[in-house]
């Protein structure tokens, strides 16, 4: 029988992030025997850079492909099923995307017969769009066979495939989705009912406070397409980056707090070094004040949700 997995994709740029969700996934699970957990890097998968500059199709809309941009491992999303020789159970999640509860629990769920189990996204994506969260899937991956990662992503710049439509899930029959509870995929919110955090916001992602803007915004808004026409006017104007400013302080420090103490026990078990950290730092990829964060973040278990759990 095959193990259930954990599949964290990630690119250059969130492997610091990756490292802290395996890290997360571990701390809180009592059934660490029974799962692996596998990192898909995008360096691993030679197709993401091939098509570097090319143009694809998304939002109904030419764009260029960028191996360098934030989000370039969004399309490894669809490569667990083939990973696990579309046996068994996957569950795979962001980079930016951290367990506070056992994940087993998801892994085990009772999936009543469906291929996919995740959220709805919230706000206008959700209720006009109906975008689903992509960024945890519960995968029964025997019913995924018509997954073809490198496939789907090729047909991208064939013009066959919208990314947009890919990564909302609106490729797949309806029928073969069931839905979690947000908990599991929880947009920027740490609390009791919180099992998985998602630090979906990215202008605020703790880890790169003080940088600048590396990833693009959507360049099409439904409710207010003005919105899509001045965001295209600026790329082509002044470039993919341009006056996009600097990440900001999260303004829930405690999650910023979860991150950094989660980051600490890394550095003390040893699955992250402090020249790694460095490194990431010169390179722009988490914010350059990250130690001196280290040193005045609590422990986990001093963290109030944690300690209000250890109590109970």
């Amino acid at each position: 029988m095959t193990r259930p997995c954990v599949f964290i994709h990630t690119n250059h740029k969130q492997i610091l992030g990756a490292k802290v969700a395996e890290h997360a996934l571990r701390r809180f699970s009592t059934h660490n025997d029974e799962f692996d957990v596998r990192i898909l890097h995008t360096d691993d998968h030679p197709f993401i850079a091939e098509l570097d500059g090319q143009t694809y199709l998304r939002d109904e809309a030419p764009r260029t492909w960028l191996k360098e941009d934030l989000q370039s491992f969004t399309p490894l999303r669809f490569m667990p099923p083939e990973a696990m020789g579309y046996q068994g159970r996957a569950v795979v999640i962001d980079p930016d995307i951290f367990a506070v509860a056992d994940v087993w629990d998801l892994l085990t769920r009772d999936m009543h017969g469906k291929a996919i189990m995740c959220r709805r996204r919230s706000g206008p994506k959700g209720a006009i769009d109906k975008c689903l969260a992509s960024s945890v899937m519960l995968l029964d991956c025997e019913k995924l066979t018509h997954w073809r990662c490198e496939e789907q992503f090729r047909s991208m710049f064939e013009m066959k495939l919208d990314y947009h439509d890919w990564i909302c899930l609106k490729t797949e029959d309806p029928d073969t989705i069931e839905f979690f509870e947000q908990g599991w995929n929880d947009f920027d919110k740490l609390d009791a009912d919180t099992r998985m955090l998602h630090c979906t916001r990215r202008k605020t992602q703790p880890w790169k406070t003080g940088l600048k803007v590396d990833w693009r915004p959507a360049e099409r808004f439904r409710l207010f397409p003005p919105i899509g026409w001045l965001m295209k006017a600026r790329r082509k104007m002044f470039g993919e980056y341009a006056f996009l400013g600097n990440y900001k302080a999260h303004p829930d420090h405690h999650q910023q707090d979860l991150f950094f103490g989660l980051l600490k026990e890394c550095l003390e078990n040893g699955s992250v070094s402090e020249a790694e950290v460095r490194e990431e730092m010169s390179q722009d990829h988490v914010r350059h004040d990250a130690l001196d964060v280290l040193d005045q973040t609590p422990d986990i278990a001093e963290q109030p949700l944690f300690r209000m759990a250890l109590a109970s």
